[in-house]
């Protein structure tokens, strides 16, 4: 698909959105654009085939994410979100490289529920930031099956009130490998099925 190639070059050097130029940033919005006039999914929240897994962030215009790069010794590394549309969780993981032996990572959990058939709630559970060494923290999904467990981590490791910690997320594109979305706050979201 054409536009799709077209959005996955836009991207490609921006380092999911770091180091776009606003040029850039405009020519990747347009491109979002353009490929959410063609989504093959018009109902991607009773599509759970194709939104549930495991997802890797490909652009963001979220400051709350690309701001993670700013903390001093700190480098924004992969940021993951996995979908389990059986128990409406979803799972957000940002890794975070500096000084050796101090990569970290910022996780936050949540449920989400359907409010239209492209939008859900999402109301955050959880949140956990540490130290990746004393988290034991090696891969997205360990990480979860831990979450997922009740275990406690050896980190700032704290419940969100779900009532005042929430927001939402339009889906405004899926198909099988790429997803687009865009909350509450403006940001826009372009994810890779891993």
């Amino acid at each position: 698909m054409i536009k799709k190639a077209n959005l996955i070059d836009a991207i490609a050097g921006t380092n999911r959105g770091l180091l776009a130029s606003e040029l850039q940033k405009q020519a990747i919005l347009a491109a979002i654009a353009d490929l959410e006039d063609s989504n093959p999914t018009p109902r991607p929240i009773e599509s759970s085939n194709l939104l549930d897994g495991n997802w890797r962030l490909l652009y963001t215009t979220s400051k709350a994410l690309l701001n993670l790069d700013r903390v001093p010794l700190c480098k924004l590394g992969q940021i993951y979100q996995c979908i389990q549309v059986n128990t409406s969780s979803v799972y957000n993981i940002a890794e975070i490289y500096g000084l050796p032996y101090l990569e970290g990572l910022v996780s936050v959990a949540a449920k989400f529920e359907p409010v239209t058939e492209r939008r859900v709630q999402v109301k955050f559970q959880r949140s956990i930031v540490g130290l990746k060494s004393l988290i034991g923290y090696d891969t997205p999904g360990n990480f979860i099956q831990q979450i997922e467990a009740g275990k406690k981590f050896t980190a700032i490791d704290t419940p969100l009130n779900s009532d005042k910690q929430q927001g939402w997320l339009d889906i405004t594109y899926l198909d099988s490998d790429l997803r687009i979305g865009r909350g509450n706050e403006g940001s826009v979201f372009v994810l890779s099925k891993t």
